[in-house]
């Protein structure tokens, strides 16, 4: 069973517009489906603490209903930690929920850069997908390069922004910026699924992404899996193997000394 943490955005409205927004439901309900059907343990945390602001639910999608009415899931959306204060040691993995809050709260988060270079420095997997790799921006890994620099990458598009009527109220075009920041923005046509997966960072370019962000999530896991009891068994061998030349040298010794 594997640790994933699920951070989410703080702001409840687009801007100044009035129009209320918050994480997108989707793109945490399909994933923490994800993960919960593989075993493994989800929590969460925001940018501010406490209850996290939401986008509408889609009642038409068991999915997003179950993930809202989940108990363990409601418990722990009510009162999630702020990111400065979550110890990045007790996950394998962080996943950034989008929902266009974002694009006003993750990319200056200091706590959300530490906790993001912190997680994949140890080792760890990091998914984002839509807006939430708007948190992998100002991201600066040990080795002092970008998390992002030279990477490929997909998130929500200029040309998605523009389907959705956003653009002349985002702060800044997601791609774009990633793009200034050394990615390499991969994407498919507007609202079509994509997923990237480069080495231990997994992106996905919208809602229709989340769950195969998680899948290819769920595929790297499986393989540092296989490699832990790979290595497990190789460890096991060599003890017993250990033990064995024991005995047979304790053997010996008596052999000889009955000489």
């Amino acid at each position: 069973m594997k640790k994933i943490l699920m951070v989410l955005t703080s702001v409840s409205e687009i801007g100044d517009t009035g129009e209320k927004t918050g994480y997108n439901v989707a793109e945490a309900a399909h994933p923490w489906k994800v993960f919960k059907d593989s075993g493994h343990f989800v929590d969460f945390a925001s940018i501010q603490g406490g209850q996290p602001p939401r986008d509408e639910v889609d009642p038409d999608d068991p999915i997003q209903v179950a993930f809202t009415e989940d108990e363990t899931t409601r418990a722990g959306l009510y009162n999630t930690a702020r990111v400065e204060v979550v110890d990045p040691g007790q996950y394998d993995a962080l996943y950034l929920v989008g929902g266009h809050g974002t694009m006003w709260d993750f990319p200056d988060s200091e706590g959300l850069q530490k906790l993001v270079a912190s997680v994949y420095d140890a080792g760890g997997l990091v998914g984002a997908v839509c807006h939430g790799p708007a948190g992998l921006l100002n991201v600066e890994l040990a080795n002092g390069f970008r998390l992002v620099q030279g990477r490929d990458v997909a998130a929500f598009t200029n040309d998605e922004e523009v389907a959705a009527g956003k653009e002349k109220v985002i702060p800044f075009f997601l791609a774009d910026r990633l793009v200034e920041q050394g990615a390499n923005h991969v994407s498919a046509g507007v609202f079509e699924e994509k997923v990237v997966v480069d080495e231990r960072l997994v992106t996905g370019q919208n809602p229709a992404s989340a769950a195969g962000v998680a899948k290819e999530m769920e595929k790297l896991f499986a393989e540092v899996i296989h490699q832990e009891k790979a290595e497990e068994q190789h460890d096991a061998d060599a003890l017993r193997a250990e033990k064995d030349a024991e005995k047979i040298s304790k053997k010996k010794a008596a052999a000889d000394g009955g000489h």
